[in-house]
């Protein structure tokens, strides 16, 4: 679906919702809904008009990426002057609560005249814009396929880079650079490369810690490709594993496998989750699953769905999950396996296919 077609999706949305106006500010919604990337915007929709507000830096690059929406080149503030120009086109505007903090909702309110300030903007009941980011179309699920074997080749090819007395930091700068070499516009999120004990941290960023001659090394990692992320987590052992070491990463591999294996249309967020963690409570370790099984991804990190326990969203096809348990014994080491994977009309495609298998170096 091209930009125009999704604010005519979100026209469809307001019209049942009796939504006389909405303002966007939340900037992955704006690109989603018109295009533009830039790191300052504000969009406003009415039943028939669309402006797309921003400041001097982007005169050249709005023009040319906004679609279905006019471009408004603001000399001051550009939240203030969609504010102002919605005052001028409807009586009542709708904004997210999620997105919008008590200090903007007050520069909202404080750029209307003083008769119109109460009452004017009135928060969403329904997330009218993230829960349908929550469904990939044909080629959002194609960048993020090819976003997603580009971490997959990041993976091989940093391999021979993780060897013990390698600066955790160090590794994860080759990651960086081999991600920038092949194309990436940036990682996704700060790069996780825990090694040794450290590696039972759940989110132990890269530190100068050297790896160790024996033990885990986790890493977790995503790049940006035209505007989509990836996510994936691959954890190795440097040497040869003891028995303790063997049982815990064959049931979190198990365990991974499982849910991956119940995504499917139909299933709720909850059943996935479980799926991973009954496979871990009957190996006695549950309770080293510390977080939730995954989340959302697509133009952000962390989007919906939450894929966690008792979670009652249903899967769509077209939506994108991460599945990555773990387990965490504090003071010896740590295991996680993610992939992404993909919703489809009979049931899930894992759009990260690196080896699982235990590799050991």
């Amino acid at each position: 679906m091209n930009h125009s077609g999704r604010i005519r999706a979100l026209r469809k949305q307001m019209r049942e919702q009796g939504i006389e106006s909405v303002l966007v500010t939340h900037l992955p919604d704006v690109r989603y809904l018109c295009g533009f990337t830039g790191s300052n915007a504000t969009l406003a929709v009415t039943a028939k008009r669309a402006a797309m507000f921003t400041d001097g830096r982007y005169t050249s690059q709005a023009k040319e990426e906004t679609q279905g929406a006019r471009v408004t080149i603001s000399k001051k503030s550009a939240l203030r002057e969609a504010c102002a120009w919605l005052e001028q086109a409807v009586t009542t505007a709708y904004f997210d609560p999620e997105q919008t903090t008590f200090a903007a909702l007050e520069t909202m309110r404080d750029a209307l005249s003083k008769g119109k300030r109460r009452g004017f903007f009135q928060p969403l009941k329904s997330a009218v814009v993230s829960k349908p980011r929550m469904v990939k179309d044909a080629d959002e699920l194609l960048l993020m396929e090819q976003a997603a074997l580009l971490g997959c080749n990041l993976f091989t090819a940093v391999l021979p880079h993780i060897q013990a007395g390698v600066a955790e930091s160090e590794i994860a700068a080759d990651l960086e650079f081999f991600a920038r070499s092949m194309g990436a516009e940036a990682m996704s999120f700060e790069t996780i490369v825990a090694s040794g004990k450290r590696s039972a941290l759940p989110h132990g960023r890269a530190t100068t810690a050297k790896v160790p001659g024996r033990g885990y090394v986790t890493l977790d990692f995503g790049v940006i490709l035209k505007g989509y992320c990836s996510d994936m987590t691959r954890t190795v052992h440097m040497g040869k594993p003891g028995r303790q070491e063997q049982f815990a990463y064959d049931a979190v591999l198990k365990a991974q496998e499982a849910a991956v294996a119940a995504v499917k249309p139909g299933a709720t967020c909850g059943e996935v989750d479980e799926a991973a963690r009954s496979v871990l409570r009957e190996a006695k370790l549950d309770k080293y699953f510390t977080h939730s099984t995954g989340h959302g991804v697509g133009i952000e990190i962390h989007e919906s769905p939450r894929v966690a326990a008792e979670q009652k969203q249903v899967l769509e096809p077209g939506m994108v999950i991460t599945i990555e348990p773990g387990i965490y014994i504090e003071g010896k080491f740590g295991i996680r396996i993610e992939d992404m994977v993909a919703v489809t009309p009979t049931g899930g495609k894992n759009l990260t296919p690196a080896p699982k298998a235990m590799i050991q170096l």
